[in-house]
């Protein structure tokens, strides 16, 4: 038997626990699906033998999906804050989660279908916006205020003081 985590993250579900951690797992690198439980007798929302909880790992991160029913919601005070490379994998990753039935936000952030918020935030992004050089830091921010999914190449451009064609001050 494995040692388990000594903090883990529970993250409540409708009934969906296991797809989503099955989502996420072949989503994600360094994320599995670790066990699932079945309930050993009845209780609120389900039946002796119903998916109660999946232990499951998000890159790297320790998580439990407990079935709980439908009456706690997911909400924004919640994230999973994901740090991107490049364009291609801040692509990926919000494609992969508004296209499996997830929806748009500003800033960076969408929801998944469970209603889990991620924060698909690109270290350029973070780069621009801790930039010594406050105008710098700050045309990089309005920039990213005006977006949905992070545009690396406009939040660079802003940073330069230039539009996201390069032609000439914003």
């Amino acid at each position: 038997m494995t040692k388990p985590a000594k903090n883990t993250i529970c993250l409540w579900y409708d009934h969906d626990a296991e797809d989503a951690a099955r989502f996420y797992a072949k989503t994600f690198p360094d994320s599995s699906v670790d066990a699932v439980h079945l309930a050993p007798g009845d209780y609120p929302s389900g039946k002796k033998g119903d998916v109660l909880t999946v232990e499951f790992t998000v890159m790297g991160i320790p998580c439990l999906g407990l079935n709980g029913g439908p009456e706690v919601k997911h909400n924004w005070a919640f994230s999973f804050q994901v740090a991107t490379a490049d364009q291609a994998e801040t692509d990926r990753y919000w494609n992969a989660i508004v296209g499996n039935g997830g929806e748009e936000s500003a800033c960076g952030w969408c929801k998944d279908k469970w209603g889990l918020s991620w924060q698909i935030t690109p270290l350029a992004l973070t780069k621009a916006i801790t930039d010594p050089d406050t105008a710098a830091a700050k045309r990089a921010f309005d920039a990213m205020m005006q977006m949905k999914k992070i545009d690396i190449a406009a939040i660079e451009a802003a940073r330069r003081g230039r539009g996201a064609s390069g032609g000439g001050p914003s």
